[in-house]
């Protein structure tokens, strides 16, 4: 595949293409009440996590579907240790921050914003690849993606990382919560112009993409007005950002208290200043704008792309978009329980809905990290550590996921973008860049000062149920690195490199008992990783490992 990628690029959108040939998705938000297997648990965990790893799914399957969902709704890491000083060297120190120590609660200007930056990137992405069995991950993520914002763009990671943390302990809570703590925190304000917003000069910025991207959308019944950018702007003068603390207040000489009219999409509502010198009129603005129908139909759509697919036809609208949306509204905005409905329906398991859309740059690298249990350096070398977490997260951003850096407010074109969406991840750039990046992860792996990342094959080989069965361990691998069935052609040429043109299976068994009994042997070693390498670089050239 990666020897002609216009080909391989094509293969990848015509895998993608039959998928969406074949899909006429009736099936509902009725309980799921079919087969519990490998099969469902992987999909649930490669649609909720990184990757699914065997440890995982083996856990799952001690549980039942709805035990499964139920863990990962409710199971949390607790609260991560923040980013640390990595950066700092003997010829540039952090002249604020000692190495080993964070940077998050610094109050004093720092010329390292860059490294700092760096360092919040490559922490955030080291809790992807050590997440537990939790959503928490994945819907950070989500709403990053939601709520965008962009570190390059204010600069200083402090207030990333706070941003991060208030999308993180509220990921699975209440929406109103979440959306009134974003609309006064600080990277948010600093992004949008909140934090310059007056009465004199009221900026419309945040005003309009709270209703344009973040609650009712710009669908064809979200019918809010200027007039309601500009009412909206007026509410929300008067927040302030503490200059290096980096918090934010309210600031009431700054604020408008004359009456805002909203137009008859929000019921001809009237905000007037009632008290706390007009800090109560955004609780009345985020009031509002949830009472309105669309707000909970808009947010679910986007779950609905996040999660299960790009392509909302009449009928998902109906089915599963309309009934979700009234678990929303009639669950006074909170999250849980319509992931909870979605995640535990026959439509989430439906066989058109596994494998059908292109792993997001993040789930490709961080999810081939963790299938393939790739170990990563301790804190001891703590510079290494994070250097190596940041190489993985810049694969991602050469592939056109940076996190922390989307590309606009709107986050990444892929989540929202017709009529690709999803198929926008796949181009002349990103597809070598894919391959590139999982044939160095197999053969030398990447090394900096003396420590090496890399797939080690003997290890993810010995972990499946029967590896000396040449057969068994094409099945098994295949199970846990592709979400979808291949042709028995391919399972065919997979066997075949294993026995390496041998016609029976015995030459395959007697290579892999030869090094399983004497593992130090340097030449068993060698005759099975020469063998196994590239069988799993075959495995991940096929356009299916593209898709989730």
């Amino acid at each position: 595949m990666s020897n002609n990628l216009p080909l391989a690029a094509a293969r990848v959108s015509a895998a993608d293409q039959t998928q969406r040939a074949m899909r006429s998705v009736t099936s509902t938000l009725a309980p799921y009440a079919g087969a519990w297997t490998r099969t469902e648990a992987a999909h649930l965990l490669r649609r909720t996590m990184f990757g699914a790893t065997k440890a995982d799914i083996d856990h799952l399957l001690t549980l039942t579907a709805d035990q499964a969902v139920n863990e990962l709704l409710n199971n949390t890491a607790g609260t991560p240790l923040p980013p640390l000083n990595n950066y700092g060297t003997q010829t540039n120190p952090d002249p604020n921050v000692p190495v080993g120590t964070t940077w998050v609660n610094d109050t004093y200007p720092c010329t390292l914003n860059a490294a700092r930056r760096k360092s919040l990137q490559a922490w955030w992405m080291s809790n992807m690849l050590a997440q537990v069995v939790s959503l928490e991950q994945k819907m950070t993520l989500f709403w990053h993606n939601h709520f965008a914002t962009e570190l390059n763009s204010y600069g200083d990671p402090r207030p990333g990382y706070r941003y991060l943390e208030t999308i993180r302990t509220n990921a699975m809570g209440n929406f109103k919560t979440l959306v009134t703590a974003i609309s006064k925190d600080p990277a948010m304000l600093l992004y949008l112009n909140g934090a310059s917003n007056t009465k004199n000069a009221p900026d419309e910025n945040y005003g309009r993409e709270l209703q344009e991207l973040f609650t009712v959308g710009k669908g064809p019944n979200s019918l809010y007005t200027q007039s309601d950018v500009e009412a909206a702007a007026r509410v929300l003068t008067g927040y302030r950002v503490v200059n290096n603390a980096f918090t934010s207040y309210f600031d009431a000489t700054k604020h408008d208290t004359n009456p805002k009219q909203f137009s008859a999409f929000y019921n001809n509502t009237t905000i007037n200043n009632t008290g706390n010198g007009g800090a109560d009129e955004l609780d009345d603005l985020i009031t509002m704008i949830l009472a309105t129908d669309e707000c909970a139909m808009y947010l679910c759509r986007r779950l609905y792309r996040f999660f299960v697919y790009y392509d909302i036809d009449s009928t998902i609208e109906a089915n599963i978009i309309t009934p979700m949306a009234a678990q929303l509204r009639n669950g006074n905005y909170e999250i849980k329980p319509v992931l909870a409905l979605l995640f535990k329906s026959e439509h989430f398991f439906d066989v058109l809905n596994q494998g059908c859309f292109i792993k997001p740059p993040i789930d490709y690298f961080a999810g081939m990290m963790r299938q393939a249990g790739v170990i990563f350096p301790d804190n001891t070398d703590l510079a290494t550590q994070y250097y190596m977490w940041n190489y993985v997260e810049g694969y991602s951003a050469l592939c056109a996921q940076d996190i922390l850096n989307p590309p606009n407010v709107a986050g990444w074109p892929a989540f929202y973008q017709a009529p690709g969406y999803h198929e926008l991840w796949i181009n002349s750039n990103t597809l070598p860049n894919r391959t590139a990046f999982a044939d160095q992860m197999l053969y030398t792996g990447y090394t900096r000062a003396g420590q090496k990342i890399i797939i080690d094959t003997l290890a993810l080989t010995a972990s499946m149920p029967t590896p000396d069965d040449p057969v068994a361990l094409v099945d098994d691998t295949l199970a846990l690195l592709l979400s979808l069935e291949v042709d028995q052609t391919v399972k065919d040429y997979l066997k075949s490199i294993l026995l390496s043109g041998q016609s029976t299976n015995g030459y395959w068994t007697t290579a892999w008992s030869n090094y399983a009994n004497s593992p130090g042997n340097t030449s068993y070693q060698n005759t099975v990783t020469s063998r196994l390498k590239p069988f799993y670089q075959y495995i991940m050239d096929l356009p299916e490992y593209q898709l989730q």
